[in-house]
């Protein structure tokens, strides 16, 4: 991470912008990055680059970014383009970062930044410029990587064993909008039917408090047959709701605004929303 806004520095001082067409966002796995790239004065020009923080652990990963320019999901659709996604995350599924994103390449995040710098993953950094520095001048990829020892010093400067203590001391502790919700002492969990996140599905409905215990599948039927290239996120995806998918359309009519949507993942506990999954750009179709 301090590689990566040690990239961003560099391209800052030279007066790079990140592409007006790239979507950027900074989510650490930890709180302590936060305090280290603060400790260091560098998290300013990953700032200055568009790479402000949205949040900890899973958020690109899974869709929850946030949407991308409407005029630039517009082009995609109308043209057909197969539009790149570049994170330092774990997941590379198709549409899994974004609905319109078809290819998703994992990277570093130094790399990350060098991308968005760059505006596109079709060049070479070897014999092709990044950009245009202030002066008319261009700038490469070797312009803006930082050596080992740029790292080293920094991170002997400014990642410090106080910050995990005082981060970690206090993880279970929450915060004060989440300990502030309302809750009512029962053994039982309390559905509420008006809930669009956690939804009483049919099967909790005739279970008793004796399982009936483990007995043997006979005659089962497969549910799909696929061929390669298809994960997971192709049958029941975890990113963002598209606004034109049934999912979309059952929220809508429940009255959550767009910006409210979230992703399938978080609405997992609501098995109408999760019946209605839909992945516009993964290509499935179905038969009967």
């Amino acid at each position: 991470m301090l590689a990566a806004a040690l990239v961003a520095k560099k391209a800052c001082e030279l007066g790079l912008e990140v592409k007006p067409w790239i979507k950027t966002s900074l989510a650490p796995g930890s709180g302590v990055v936060t305090k280290y790239l603060e400790k260091s004065g560098l998290q300013r020009y990953l700032n200055q680059l568009g790479f402000h923080t949205v949040g900890y652990g899973c958020t690109t990963c899974i869709g929850n970014s946030g949407d991308i320019d409407e005029s630039v999901a517009s082009a995609i659709s109308q043209n057909d383009i197969v539009a790149s996604a570049v994170l330092s995350g774990n997941r590379n599924f198709e549409g899994r970062v974004h609905p319109h994103t078809r290819a998703n390449y994992l990277a570093s995040p130094p790399l990350v930044v060098a991308y968005a710098l760059a505006g596109t993953v079709d060049i070479d950094f070897d014999s092709e410029p990044i950009g245009i520095s202030r002066d008319g001048k261009n700038v490469y990829f070797k312009d803006i990587w930082p050596s080992n020892e740029e790292i080293a010093n920094v991170v002997q400067a400014s990642v410090l064993p106080d910050m995990f203590k005082a981060t970690y001391e206090a993880i279970t502790s929450g915060n004060s909008m989440w300990n502030q919700l309302p809750v009512t002492p029962s053994t039982l969990y309390s559905w509420d039917p008006s809930s669009t996140y956690i939804h009483e599905p049919p099967y909790f409905k005739s279970m008793t408090m004796s399982p009936p215990g483990p007995h043997p599948v006979k005659d089962a039927y497969c549910l799909l047959s696929f061929g390669d290239s298809i994960t997971t996120d192709h049958i029941s995806p975890a990113g963002s709701i598209h606004k034109d998918s049934p999912a979309a359309k059952y929220l809508t009519e429940r009255d959550v605004e767009r910006k409210d949507f979230n992703s399938y993942g978080s609405r997992r506990g609501n098995d109408h929303v999760m019946a209605r999954e839909h992945l516009p750009t993964s290509g499935l179709s179905t038969s009967s």
